[in-house]
């Protein structure tokens, strides 16, 4: 690596540095032109020149880098990323005990001090997630820690910095012997299969796993669900698992289809008896309106954005109107089960966007049951950014 780059703190940014926070901001920095390669170690002084934290350059949709170490002397070497790792681990010891789960994530960025990375595990299989080429400098450290803390059976990749946004499609194998795909592994005994050589998306979003069990134990018997944005029919596969007369997965990527077949076929469930609709979303809720269709439960789980021919849906913008769609076919007393991935807005805002939905509609409703991320998506008080995820249970009544 070569020689650290000092960079100092505007005095309005050193106690919020000093307290923990670890996203390093364009804005909090006077001389951000010091520093050009993504990777290099940087030190963020205060304007008197004393130490608050060291970290590293790398450009991603957060920000521009992230902190890794609070004290002056660490290196950042092999055995920083080891040690790291290593508690990262042992946080997810229940995890790798369990018996019927053995797909989760075993790095969660900052939330395990080590930002613009994610791990996740697959029976045996580990995928490294990469969100900046500034984190990939330190590949070699990061995949020989990993080698040296677990037995594997293979090691994959994601490059997920590519200037365009879009997915970097190469050669995802890292070590190990090459997987056969699909892989299945198990989520609450469910199953799921797994791709880790056809781009970014392997089949399944982990951050959803207590929700999925939620909605398979508690709320699913006897009920007409729909499944919105459903990508890979998680949500269904859970919903029919837990004994729901019928599932309708709607979205608009053409491989849902065959993605969600596969899903029900791996779990013995009868795809004949549940709808899979490749269609936009939006464009259904006005036909399902037409038809005078309505669900007990209706399940929202949009990307934060998304672009189609016709429209753009920003989560932030548009989810109080995508709401409303689904209340006007939700039964009284049924579930919307409403989910947002966006990091823009917190809880109190999401529930803001719930009651000018139920206001704008003239419906009354009661929020049942909310979830947050799942004890494996660690996650630090000093980053709320990193608290993603907002699930709420909403009750349409009469």
């Amino acid at each position: 690596m070569k020689k650290d780059v000092t960079l100092t703190v505007k005095s309005k940014f050193v106690n919020k540095y000093k307290s923990g926070y670890p996203l390093i901001s364009k804005e909090a920095i006077i001389n951000w032109n010091e520093v050009t390669e993504e990777g290099t170690i940087i030190q963020l002084v205060d304007e008197k020149n004393k130490f608050i934290a060291k970290g590293y350059f790398g450009k991603q949709n957060k920000g521009y880098g992230w902190v890794l170490s609070r004290n002056e002397n660490e290196q950042i070497d092999q055995r920083f990323f080891v040690n790291k790792l290593r508690d990262a681990i042992n946080y997810r010891e229940p995890f790798f005990n369990s018996p019927d789960t053995n797909a989760f994530r075993i790095v969660n960025g900052e939330g395990d001090g080590l930002g613009g990375l994610t791990i996740e595990y697959f029976d045996g299989y580990y995928l490294i997630n990469w969100y900046s080429k500034g984190v990939y400098r330190f590949r070699e450290y990061i995949i020989n820690a990993l080698k040296e803390l677990v037995e594997y059976k293979a090691i994959y990749q994601k490059k997920r910095f590519d200037v365009s946004g879009k997915y970097i499609e190469e050669d995802d194998f890292v070590a190990g012997e090459r997987g056969t795909f699909p892989i299945i592994v198990k989520e609450n005994g469910v199953n799921f299969a797994i791709y880790l050589n056809e781009g970014a998306m392997v089949g399944v979003f982990l951050d959803q796993r207590d929700v999925r069990k939620r909605i398979r134990d508690a709320y699913a018997e006897g009920k007409n669900v729909l499944n919105t944005f459903s990508y890979t029919g998680a949500f269904s596969v859970f919903a029919a698992a837990g004994g729901a007369v019928k599932t309708t997965s709607v979205d608009l990527a053409n491989r849902s289809l065959n993605k969600t077949l596969e899903q029900f076929s791996l779990n013995g469930i009868d795809a004949d008896a549940q709808d899979i609709i490749v269609e936009d979303v939006f464009k259904y809720f006005k036909y399902a309106v037409k038809r005078q269709l309505t669900f007990d439960m209706v399940i929202l789980d949009p990307p934060s954005f998304a672009r189609s021919k016709k429209m753009v849906f920003s989560a932030e913008k548009d989810y109080k109107n995508l709401l409303k769609e689904a209340i006007s076919i939700t039964e009284d007393d049924g579930i919307i089960v409403a989910s947002t991935n966006s990091s823009s807005f917190n809880m109190n805002k999401f529930k803001s966007f719930i009651d000018q939905a139920f206001r704008e509609t003239g419906r009354k409703y009661q929020l049942v049951e909310e979830f947050p991320l799942p004890k494996d998506f660690k996650t630090i008080k000093e980053f709320p950014e990193g608290s993603y995820l907002k699930v709420v249970f909403i009750k349409r009544l009469p």
